[in-house]
């Protein structure tokens, strides 16, 4: 009984075997006339790949902006950006998605995310810009703002004082050190002669010098016109427009929106505005600036919404002055 079907089984096998075989002769003479009349079939018997992705073209170094450690200069772009203010007026408005869906989202000193903000602020964070005044309130709250910020560009800006590499720099030292701690934050710091152009640009926009005035240009002066360099659309969030403050019946709000109890924001502005004796903000004037940047760039304002007024019938855009940066070093105008 045994022998026959050892015999059945070795037939079956040498059935297979051959039948095998024919398969894949005929598989290999047919392959050429297969793949040029039905390569509908050749991508269903084989997986289909993804399409190789197109490697984006790597960003513009934005000079003036270098590398805590490596002096290396800034690249960065985006499409569409997120400007988010500190201002009280973002409280309530529920922008929190909206201002998550743009490509970079910028903000402002130690602004807050979590803590219940996000449904009015958004979570994400792809660039801060800092004061050196704020430097140690970034640091009191490194869990939020620093240890999980690895994606985030910081962008530091302070008095060259403050700034020097050679040992004497305050802010410049608390950084490197910082830096060696979290080895994985992007930090920068804005240049001296970035700081001197940004005065220039200051006062060729307004007629006047801010030194001269005693003034002091703010945080939101730099992160608009670094924006402004990085951004091809800017939607700005809680800033309001420049006689917002004279109205009579203006909303009251806080200055910061974390700082529920803090001072006014409108009287802040309008103190900055109006002081002589020590160091103001030119909070206002900066805003005209903005809204006259508006009139030209792709740039607009949000909770609360707002749009700059036309202009005069005997001015046009071209009157307004060039864009506020190019690579090329800021002049005077004469």
């Amino acid at each position: 009984m045994k022998t026959p079907m050892r015999h059945g089984v070795a037939v079956l096998l040498v059935v297979t075997l051959g039948a095998s075989l024919v398969l894949v002769y005929n598989g290999s003479f047919h392959s050429a006339p297969r793949e040029a009349n039905d390569t509908r079939t050749q991508q269903h018997q084989q997986p289909t790949r993804p399409p190789a992705k197109v490697p984006r073209p790597h960003p513009t170094a934005l000079l003036g902006y270098s590398g805590i450690i490596d002096h290396k200069p800034l690249r960065m772009h985006c499409q569409t950006c997120s400007l988010v203010t500190s201002s009280g007026h973002l409280i309530g408005g529920h922008r929190g998605p909206e201002i998550d869906g743009a490509e970079c989202v910028i903000r402002m000193n130690d602004a807050p995310v979590a803590r219940g903000y996000a449904a009015d602020v958004g979570r994400r964070t792809s660039l801060r810009v800092i004061a050196h005044s704020s430097m140690q309130r970034v640091l009191r709250s490194r869990q939020e703002l620093l240890n999980s910020s690895q994606d985030t560009v910081f962008v530091f800006w302070g008095p060259s004082s403050y700034m020097r590499r050679d040992g004497k720099g305050l802010v410049y030292n608390n950084l490197r050190l910082m830096s060696q701690v979290l080895p994985k934050l992007h930090v920068y710091i804005i240049s001296l002669q970035k700081m001197l152009q940004f005065d220039e640009l200051f006062k060729r926009e307004t007629g006047k010098d801010r030194r001269v005035s005693n003034s002091w240009l703010s945080t939101g002066w730099f992160t608009m016109t670094i924006a402004l360099e990085l951004c091809d659309r800017i939607n700005v969030y809680g800033m309001v427009a420049p006689d917002f403050c004279r109205e009579p019946q203006h909303q009251s709000v806080p200055y910061h929106y974390y700082e529920p109890r803090g001072p006014d924001e409108c009287t802040m502005y309008i103190s900055h505005e109006r002081g002589h004796r020590g160091s103001h903000h030119r909070f206002i004037t900066e805003k005209r600036v903005f809204a006259n940047w508006a009139r030209t760039f792709d740039l607009h304002f949000y909770q609360p919404d707002w749009a700059p007024p036309p202009l005069p019938t005997n001015r046009t855009l071209g009157s307004e002055g060039p864009p506020p940066f190019s690579q090329a070093p800021v002049t005077q105008e004469t």
